[in-house]
């Protein structure tokens, strides 16, 4: 039993059952683990939870960071920017739903080692929001508010998505960049 194997037991039990709701026992069983075993890999379900977090916005800032050293206008890379997440969220929905879920169960000291890791994810997509203002393809004049309203509307895909419906997490993506990009008002010659 390896701790990767653990941590995404862990994350689909939180996911489903909601960190509270999830005991030690539960993640033991779901590894084929003796609770007491468990504790050999885990010190506690706090970990277990930071440890999810940390994971997710992990590949998260990794995406972001990628999509960032492109030499892409700001625009593209903002379509760029808002593929990976909602494809990223969209296929690891365990580990996002965790991350966006359940953050507020950690204990007050595991809340802020966390929180400089969110900050650095929200900072990159700031970064690029001012990189298309600084070019003038943007408009804005609260960029952290923005961004705020971008993942907000992003994150809530992981509540009502369907991996059956008729929207692929790559046409949801599609779907919030023309949202964002260019907004519903219809435009002349449409």
């Amino acid at each position: 039993m390896t701790r990767d194997e653990i941590l995404i037991a862990a994350a689909q039990i939180f996911s489903q059952k909601g960190f509270h709701a999830t005991s030690m026992q539960d993640i033991a069983q779901a590894v084929n683990l003796q609770k007491a075993s468990l504790y050999h890999h885990i010190s506690s379900k706090q970990e277990i939870l930071v440890e999810v977090l940390d994971r997710a916005l992990g590949l998260l800032i990794c995406n972001m960071e990628e999509v960032m050293e492109g030499d892409s206008p700001p625009d593209e890379m903002l379509r760029q920017a808002i593929r990976a997440y909602v494809v990223t969220i969209l296929e690891n929905r365990d580990l996002s739903a965790v991350l966006l879920l359940e953050h507020r169960s950690l204990e007050a000291e595991l809340h802020t080692r966390h929180v400089p890791h969110r900050d650095q994810f929200e900072q990159l997509w700031r970064d690029l929001l001012k990189r298309g203002i600084e070019a003038g393809v943007f408009e804005t004049a609260e960029p952290a508010m923005t961004v705020r309203a971008l993942l907000g509307a992003m994150n809530w895909a992981i509540t009502w998505y369907r991996p059956d419906g008729p929207l692929s997490p790559g046409k949801i993506a599609d779907e919030f960049a023309g949202l964002f990009l260019t907004g519903l008002r219809r435009r002349d010659g449409s």
